[in-house]
C-alpha cells in the first residue's frame, strides 16, 4: 500500500499537470488574440460595423478574420467564448497553492528567522493577500487614471514591487515570488471574470434584443486584455521560479521579482510593435539584455542564515516530531554521508556554489524540516542522490531513511 506521502505528491503532480495545461492553453489563446488585434487592417468592401481584418494562413488552409468593434448586425449562431482557460488555470493554480504551501506550510511557506507565525496566520496571510491587488487595481481602473494608461501601469508596478517586498519579509523566497505570481494572476483572472466576460454579455444581450451596444464596454475590456498581455510573462517567470535558487534563495530576490516585470513589458512590447507595424523596436532587447544581466549580478548574494544561526535556532513543532522520532540519529548519518556535500550552506562538490533548489542539509534542524522530501526522493525513489555520487547509499540507507521518516509521520 502505498505511504500517504506518495499518494499526496502524485496529487500534487496531478494538479501541477492540469495548471501548466491550463496556463498553455489562456497563454496561447491570449498572445494570439493581441497579435490578431494588432495585425488588423482595413479593407474596401468590408461589412458594416467592421473595423479591420486579416488573412491567415496555417495547417494547410487559409483563414479570413474580420473584427467587430462593437458587434456585427445579426448575432451568429455559433459564438466561442474564450473563458474556460483563465478560470481553470487560477482554479488548478489555487488548490496547488494550498497543496504545496499551506499543507506544506511548515517547510516551504513560513520562514522562521523572517517572522515568528504559526501556520494558520501564515495561512491567512497568503489567502488574504491575494484579494489586495484586484480591489486596489480594480478602483484605479475605475477612476480618471483609467483614462492614462501609462500612469495606470506604472502605479501598478509600484503596487508589485511592494508586495515583493512584503512578501520577502515573512515568508520564504520561495514562496514569497510564488505568491507574488498568484498576487498577479488573481488579477489577470478577475479582470476576465469581473469586467470582460460581463461586458461582452452586456454587448450580446443588446444586439439579441435588438439595441445598438455601447462601445465603451468593449474600449474597457480591451484596456484590461492588454494589461493581461504584459503580465504573462512575470507570471511565467515567477510560476517556475522555484526551481531555481538563484532567483528566490537570495537575499535580493524581491528585487529580483520587480525587474522580472520589467523585462516582460520590454519582451511584450517587441512583440506588440512587430505585429502592429510589421518591424519591432530592438532597443527593447539590449534593455532586456541589461536587466538580465543585473539580476544575474543580484542572485549571487544568498539569503540563507548561517550554519551558526542554524544551529541555535529552536526547532519548530514538525521539527522536533521527526528530530525526535525512532531512527532518526542513523537517518540523520546517512544524510549527512550521501547528501550535504552538496546540500550545504557552502557545498563541498566541485564547481557547485549553491545547494540545488536551495534545499541544505547540515543541521538536526536541516533534516527533520525537509523529512518528506528525504523520504520521497532518496527513500522511495532513487532520484538522490545523482549516478555520480551514490557510491554509498545503498538499499540499506535508504531503508534507514523511509524507516524514520513513517515513525515520525505516525506520531
Amino acid at each position: 500500500m502505498y505511504d500517504f506521502a506518495v499518494m499526496w505528491d502524485w496529487i500534487g503532480f496531478a494538479v501541477r499537470w492540469t495548471h501548466v495545461i491550463t496556463a498553455m492553453a489562456w497563454i496561447g489563446a491570449s498572445f494570439y488574440f493581441i497579435a490578431l488585434d494588432l495585425g488588423l487592417r482595413k479593407a474596401p468592401n468590408m461589412p458594416a460595423g467592421a473595423s479591420g481584418e486579416e488573412w491567415q494562413v496555417h495547417g494547410g488552409g487559409f483563414y479570413h478574420i474580420q473584427k467587430y468593434m462593437v458587434a456585427p448586425e445579426n448575432m451568429p449562431d455559433h459564438l466561442i467564448w474564450h473563458k474556460w482557460q483563465s478560470y481553470t488555470t487560477w482554479l488548478s493554480g489555487a488548490a496547488l497553492l494550498m497543496i504545496v504551501y499551506w499543507v506544506g506550510g511548515e517547510l516551504y511557506l513560513l520562514d522562521p528567522t523572517k517572522a515568528d507565525l504559526s501556520l494558520w496566520q501564515g495561512v491567512a496571510i497568503s489567502a488574504g493577500s491575494l484579494t489586495i491587488g484586484w480591489i486596489c487595481y480594480d478602483f484605479m481602473c475605475k477612476s480618471k487614471l483609467g483614462e492614462t494608461p501609462t500612469a495606470l501601469m506604472l502605479l501598478l508596478f509600484v503596487i508589485l514591487v511592494v508586495m515583493s517586498w512584503g512578501y520577502d519579509q515573512i515568508f520564504t523566497g520561495r514562496a514569497a515570488l510564488l505568491h507574488l505570481g498568484a498576487f498577479t494572476a488573481t488579477i489577470m483572472t478577475a479582470n476576465v471574470f469581473f469586467i470582460i466576460m460581463p461586458n461582452q454579455r452586456i454587448v450580446v444581450k443588446d444586439l439579441q434584443e435588438g439595441r445598438t451596444p455601447d462601445p465603451k464596454y468593449g474600449k474597457i475590456a480591451k484596456l484590461r486584455s492588454t494589461h493581461n498581455n504584459y503580465l504573462t510573462l512575470p507570471v511565467i517567470f515567477l510560476m517556475l521560479s522555484n526551481h531555481y535558487p538563484l532567483a528566490f534563495a537570495t537575499e535580493y530576490n524581491w528585487i529580483i521579482a520587480s525587474l522580472i516585470f520589467l523585462t516582460g513589458v520590454t519582451i511584450r512590447h517587441y512583440f506588440n510593435t512587430m505585429h502592429s507595424t510589421g518591424k519591432g523596436p530592438n532597443w527593447t532587447w539590449g534593455l532586456t539584455v541589461i536587466l538580465m544581466i543585473l539580476i544575474a549580478w543580484l542572485s549571487t548574494n544568498p539569503a540563507m542564515d548561517s550554519l551558526e544561526a542554524a544551529e541555535a535556532r529552536a526547532l519548530t513543532p514538525v521539527e522536533q516530531k521527526f528530530a525526535s522520532a525512532d531512527g532518526f540519529d542513523d537517518a540523520y548519518d546517512v544524510v549527512l554521508g550521501n547528501c550535504s556535500m552538496c546540500h550545504a550552506r557552502e557545498p563541498a562538490w566541485d564547481g557547485m556554489h549553491w545547494p540545488p533548489k536551495g534545499v541544505v542539509l547540515e543541521t538536526p534542524a536541516d533534516v527533520a524540516r525537509h523529512a518528506k522530501s528525504i523520504f520521497l526522493h532518496a527513500g522511495v525513489s532513487t532520484a538522490m542522490p545523482p549516478p555520480n555520487a551514490i557510491e554509498t547509499m545503498t538499499p540499506q540507507n535508504r531503508d534507514t531513511l523511509m524507516a524514520w521518516y513513517r515513525a515520525g509521520a505516525a506520531n
